[in-house]
C-alpha cells in the first residue's frame, strides 16, 4: 500500500524558504537553493527530509543574537583507574558514531527565542561540518 508520499519524506512537511541576509554581497540568491535543499550534502542534507518543498531563496534583513556558555567534563565511572570516560560506540548520531558521555558544568544557551540550561551532553574530538 502506498501513502502517496515520496520515500523518506515526513507526511505534512511544511514548505521551506532559504533566507540570505540583505547585507550579504552575493549575486543572485538562487545560487543558494542547492545548499538550502541539501543537494550539496552536509548538515542540510540531513534536514532535507523534514522540508516538504523548497519554495526558493529570498533576501531579508537578518539579525542574530546568540548567547552560549558551555563547559563540559567527561564522565569517568567510579573505580576506573585509567581515567577512561564512558563512551557510546557504533551508534547513529549526526555528529559522530563514537561519542563520549559528558556532564555539563556550565551550559546555557539563549538563541532564536529558546533558552536552555543543559545538565548532560556528548562530546567528540572528531566533529566536522564537512560533507
Amino acid at each position: 500500500m502506498s501513502s502517496g508520499y515520496p520515500p523518506g519524506r515526513i507526511r505534512h512537511s511544511p514548505p521551506g524558504v532559504g533566507w540570505v541576509d540583505i547585507a550579504a554581497h552575493v549575486p543572485g540568491v538562487s545560487r543558494f537553493e542547492p545548499w538550502f535543499s541539501g543537494q550539496l550534502g552536509g548538515p542540510m542534507a540531513g534536514l532535507a527530509p523534514l522540508i516538504g518543498e523548497l519554495l526558493g531563496a529570498e533576501r531579508a534583513a537578518i539579525e542574530i543574537e546568540i548567547e552560549i556558555e558551555i563547559e563540559i567534563e567527561d564522565i569517568v565511572p567510579f573505580g576506573v583507574e585509567t581515567g577512561e570516560p564512558v563512551r557510546f560506540a557504533g551508534m547513529f548520531h549526526p555528529v559522530a558514531s563514537n561519542l563520549t558521555m559528558a556532564e555539563a558544568k556550565r551550559s546555557r544557551i539563549n538563541a532564536f527565542g529558546i533558552q536552555y540550561d543543559g545538565k548532560t551532553g556528548l562530546s567528540t574530538s572528531d566533529f566536522s561540518w564537512a560533507a
